[in-house]
């Protein structure tokens, strides 16, 4: 046995745990953390979060009856220590890589993994979905919905909040509280948290009065009504209970004995409640603590000595390109603002909101909010620029057609992850935004194949009048030189790349020129780089299909409704039958891995794009000698 983990060496799924005393359980969950550490620190992932839901995990696993009992973990970041307690321990290590364990809970993954997450604030429906559809079925099961802080300031999470407080179910709500999502949490609602928290006094005063008093009784039913109007003596009346939730805590949520005794009693109270717990992200392990941010998600470091900097690369990442753009424009244009859906890190924003903080909105986990709050700004003059995830963008899209694009409002859309993302899996690719953006009127949609391409893009799409996007993929371009000197791009104009021979003609749409370029070499093909996907390059696409023998699109977005798509449709009205070959991201969700690995998968490696050409004529030179 190792010795530096007895307890979870014996520990394979959550009934092994509850064969444990109580007086065992802090013991395991400082275990569960330094096994966290020493694994995380090989392999890397997603890693603060986690060190501070420790604690809880192990009470929630040892309270409830998982999997019977349905626990709902939101967003999935604090998911890791759930993962080692159901099974999963000695698989860590392949976290995030292809074939591995997912980055975040995954139905297919495990029966302990009730709900697939990945993005905010879906726990508390998701849980209320399970507790009555339960209900419905005639199973008696206890629900459990975990969310953070961070995740309470998107109006989803409202939104079945508002429906649960009024019906019977016994769902609980766990409030994770620890002032962090990804970036330190903003906004009213943050405040509102940390005021509860000064009534711990009159929290503890009410659950030592209502262990003592039996449920039903006159004194019970006497002191539940002194209670509300006694309430405001001790802590400010909360939401939740106006809500229709029995409100438990705040506790310490690492104080894992009276954790399993608060979850205990909320175990015995009808109807919904929550218990507010109090924790801190990274625990456990100092510069995690100290800085959290930092330590959210991590690679290999040495846990002795933590995450060492490194000297910047060469290149600039196309997140960098944008940040960069974002500052020199806002020099210019004294009425640009910049919003972001609290991604203010992961979207290149940290720079602009130093220099520009009366300029920066951060609006927290609330993607709908961001778009409409933009879309009024436009009204008054105001130039905004929303940074957002391309799988983000998904759930403002309603904002984007109704308060956008119908009244062509000047917003531009920095959209970043477009395309292929890699380790964080489905949930975060963007491998839909060029269909689902361009079924929308009066949008612009433009996609850069290199560095500088972004920066001027960005231009184009500012100086631009209505609304407009600039799509974008995770990490480096292939090292263009940027130009400091900003340009626009005329509308809808495609640029040739390579003059080949008459047989093929490739039209690339973003980031894949590379590849497409390696491939033309080979086979002597003509070049295009589209850079525009809506308007597109009528002209260009004539011209192409009437001088070569067959058309190939390349995106790295799916092929329905996509670029290629567009161009299949202006053929069709031109009345042109030159054979099209459309390539792009498949029909299906891709699940986790490198970038180059996915790719390769889909089909739009360098390699691999040039055998499906090569078949594709093939298969042509076949037919048309079976049908002479």
């Amino acid at each position: 046995m190792n010795k530096k983990y007895p307890l979870l060496d014996e520990i394979n799924l959550p009934e092994d745990l509850r064969q444990l005393k109580k007086s065992q359980l802090t013991q395991t969950a400082d275990e569960l953390r330094q096994f966290l550490i020493d694994e995380i620190s090989q392999c890397g992932g997603h890693f603060g979060s986690g060190l501070g839901t420790v604690e809880l995990t192990v009470a929630l696993h040892y309270v409830f009856n998982t999997p019977h009992d349905r626990i709902v973990w939101d967003v999935g970041h604090q998911a890791y220590p759930h993962k080692i307690l159901t099974g999963r321990k000695h698989q860590l290590q392949t976290i995030k890589k292809k074939h591995g364990l997912a980055p975040f809970p995954k139905r297919t993954e495990s029966e302990y993994d009730t709900f697939g997450v990945g993005h905010s604030s879906t726990s508390i429906g998701a849980a209320l979905g399970m507790s009555l559809g339960s209900q419905i079925a005639g199973t008696e099961r206890e629900v459990v919905a975990v969310i953070g802080d961070g995740a309470m300031t998107a109006g989803m999470a409202y939104e079945a909040l508002n429906h649960g407080g009024e019906l019977d179910t016994n769902m609980l709500v766990v409030l994770n509280e620890n002032e962090m999502s990804i970036s330190p949490n903003v906004g009213a609602l943050s405040r509102m948290l940390i005021k509860i928290v000064s009534g711990r006094t009159y929290n503890r005063m009410r659950e030592r009065s209502k262990r003592i008093m039996r449920r039903g009784s006159w004194l019970w039913k006497f002191m539940s009504r002194w209670e509300e109007h006694t309430k405001g003596m001790f802590v400010p009346n909360t939401l939740f209970e106006e809500l229709g939730f029995h409100h438990l805590g705040p506790i310490d949520g690492h104080d894992v004995e009276q954790l399993v005794e608060k979850l205990e009693i909320a175990k015995e109270i009808d109807g919904p409640k929550l218990l507010h717990i109090i924790t801190k992200k990274g625990k456990g392990y100092k510069p995690a603590e100290e800085d959290p941010i930092k330590y959210h998600a991590v690679g290999q470091f040495d846990p002795a000595v933590g995450i060492q900097s490194k000297s910047q690369p060469s290149t600039p990442s196309y997140t960098e390109v944008f940040g960069q753009w974002l500052c020199d424009m806002a020099r210019i244009d004294s009425k640009m603002v910049a919003i972001t859906p609290a991604m203010r890190e992961g979207s290149g924003l940290v720079e602009f909101s130093k220099l520009f903080p009366k300029r920066y909105f951060d609006v927290g986990i609330a993607e709908q909010h961001a778009v409409t709050l933009a879309a009024g700004m436009a009204c008054e003059g105001i130039k905004p620029v929303v940074a957002i995830y391309s799988s983000f963008l998904q759930r403002a899209y309603d904002q984007l057609i109704h308060d956008v694009a119908i009244q062509n409002l000047d917003v531009l859309f920095a959209i970043d992850r477009g395309g292929v993302v890699g380790p964080d899996g489905a949930t975060h690719a963007g491998n839909l935004d060029i269909s689902f953006l361009r079924c929308v009127p009066n949008m612009t949609i433009m996609a850069p194949a290199d560095e500088n391409e972004c920066r001027q893009m960005l231009y184009t799409g500012y100086q631009h009048k209505g609304p407009a996007t600039v799509r974008y993929p995770r990490g480096k371009g292939p090292g263009s030189a940027i130009l400091p000197k900003m340009a626009t791009i005329p509308l809808g104009e495609a640029k040739v790349i390579r003059k080949g021979a008459k047989e093929i003609a490739i039209l690339s749409f973003g980031a894949l020129l590379n590849q497409v370029t390696a491939v033309a070499e080979k086979l002597d093909a003509t070049v295009v780089n589209m850079r525009f996907i809506k308007p597109i390059d009528r002209n260009m696409i004539q011209k192409m299909a009437l001088k070569h023998s067959l058309i190939v699109t390349i995106e790295d977005n799916v092929i329905q409704g996509g670029a290629g798509s567009h161009v299949n449709e202006v053929l069709h009205q031109l009345k042109i039958q030159t054979p099209v070959l459309n390539l792009g991201l498949p029909d299906h969700f891709q699940d986790h891995g490198t970038r180059e690995e996915l790719l390769e998968e889909a089909g739009l490696s360098a390699e691999s794009i040039s055998k499906q050409i090569n078949q594709f004529i093939e298969k042509k030179l076949t037919t048309k000698m079976y049908s002479i």
